[in-house]
């Protein structure tokens, strides 16, 4: 069997969550015997080896309201879609749509739906149509957690088709910390503990909430990833004159994994449901760490149940969420036994290969009922 995946962005171009997903699923799938090749667009053209998939690029020409186009892309994807079996797509990106329908191919396909469209709120106006068609058109839609399904209006049109596959990640891909990079951070962070943030810095992370939390506190908070809203996070940190926010920008595998490992605790403030999952508050269920997050209706709160694996408070809210840092921050026992349950709950219902037999079993089921024409 032969799957090609369609999005904008993949790695080493981005390394975002849904990025992530699909190197799960390419990886874990290739041990089912399915061969997975990904297309995206980018400014850089040559085709990744990523040992267990092909990671093809086609020229970007323009990115509108953060929907990237490409003329090459066209012709790209009709050819590969031609030599595989099912398509699988992940939204949301319009420029899908428009390839999908253009190409005209008659393959098998499936979109898994990573979030609803909720900034570009006048551009979705236009866009309604095609969307609609087009989530019509596929033979089946894939939500992350029963949460993000009960609550998107577009999912609920689409009801009949929609299954729930929550995204998981592979322990085994995550590797035991070096003893100078534990070290390194321990001297950096200069605290016994910290809460950690990961993740791009974008305007739905709600990360000015948690700023507006941290005045008055003994909080160290330490904030991994780049993004649009770094210097206007960094001016705000100043402004409030916070000496304990620790701006670190990207850092590679072994960096994470040692920062996970010291942590206190995650803290996840998205305050939009743009954030429709969170995979960092997955990588601190593996590490057996509690979480904070916000109530915004989406898959945050599957992962995170309140008062099980972690605390979950109310969005923009930052007197809510720095109680709730103050009680992870003071009380021990709790954010052990937060800790354990976390981990408890990703062994149950978050690892890579949960993910990846339900997907294989949906590819399965799709290509006997549908055969490529």
């Amino acid at each position: 069997m032969r799957v090609l995946h369609f999005y904008k962005t993949y790695k080493p171009d981005s390394m975002g969550g849904v990025e992530e997903l699909i190197n799960q699923l390419c990886s874990g799938s290739a041990r089912h015997g399915i061969t997975s090749e990904v297309l995206s667009v980018s400014q850089n053209t040559t085709t990744v080896d990523h040992g267990d998939h092909l990671h093809h690029r086609a020229k970007l020409d323009v990115e509108i309201a953060s929907s990237a186009f490409s003329t090459a892309a066209f012709k790209r994807f009709a050819s590969l879609a031609n030599q595989a079996d099912l398509i699988h797509y992940h939204f949301p990106w319009p420029f899908a749509d428009i390839v999908h329908f253009a190409t005209r191919v008659r393959k098998p396909s499936i979109v898994t739906y990573h979030s609803d469209i909720v900034r570009q709120k006048v551009l979705l106006q236009f866009y309604r149509p095609l969307m609609n068609r087009f989530l019509a058109s596929v033979d089946k839609i894939v939500a992350t957690s029963p949460n993000y399904l009960a609550t998107s209006p577009v999912l609920q049109r689409f009801r009949d088709k929609v299954e729930v596959i929550p995204i998981g990640l592979d322990p085994a891909s995550y590797a035991a910390p070096a003893k100078e990079r534990l070290q390194y951070w321990q001297e950096r962070t200069d605290s016994e503990k910290f809460f950690l943030f990961v993740g791009n810095l974008r305007y739905y992370k709600g990360l000015h909430v948690l700023l507006n939390a941290m005045p008055g506190t003994d909080f160290r908070v330490v904030i991994v990833g780049a993004g649009p809203v770094e210097a206007a996070l960094r001016q705000q940190t100043q402004r409030l004159g916070l000496e304990r926010v620790d701006f670190v920008g990207p850092v590679d595998d072994d960096d994470k994994i040692a920062l996970l490992t010291l942590s206190r605790a995650l803290v996840f403030p998205s305050h939009l449901r743009s954030e429709a999952f969170g995979i960092s508050l997955l990588e601190g269920a593996l590490f057996g760490k509690p979480m904070i997050s916000t109530e915004i209706g989406t898959g945050t709160s599957y992962v995170n149940v309140d008062g099980t694996t972690g605390l979950v408070v109310p969005p923009s809210d930052p007197g809510a969420l720095r109680d709730a840092m103050q009680r992870l921050w003071d009380d021990d026992a709790l954010a052990a036994r937060l800790g354990r349950n976390a981990r408890a709950r990703f062994d149950a219902k978050f690892t890579a290969e949960t993910m990846v037999d339900l997907y294989v079993d949906l590819y399965k089921r799709l290509i006997e009922r549908r055969p490529s024409k």
